[in-house]
């Protein structure tokens, strides 16, 4: 299992990602997010293939299509971080802290 815990930045949202390994690379997730449209992409994802989300050179990337579908500000780093929980728990990849700093 991994968890990530994702502060969105401007719009002050917090969100939670519980990502759990199962048969074949499947991941089963749970977010939990007080973004209203991270509330609706959690609804619509449930589980996904890790192998088919952590390329774009394979499989549909269900995340980040569904994150187009609800999301509506494109530098929303919370797909991005149900991507790194979905590679952690599947095992291809190391735990690991992941940062975004914008200075001006």
């Amino acid at each position: 299992m991994a968890k990530a815990h994702i502060e969105a930045g401007n719009c002050g949202f917090h969100t939670d990602v519980e990502a759990t390994r199962g048969e074949k690379y499947q991941v089963t997730l749970k977010i939990e997010s007080g973004c209203q449209h991270i509330q609706k992409l959690a609804e619509d994802l449930e589980a996904v293939n890790a192998l088919e989300e952590i390329s774009y050179k394979r499989g549909a990337r269900e995340i980040l299509s569904k994150a187009t579908e609800y999301c509506t500000h494109a530098a929303c780093p919370v797909p991005v971080g149900i991507i790194k929980a979905v590679e952690v728990a599947a095992g291809l990849a190391l735990p690991k802290i992941v940062t975004i700093e914008i200075e001006k």
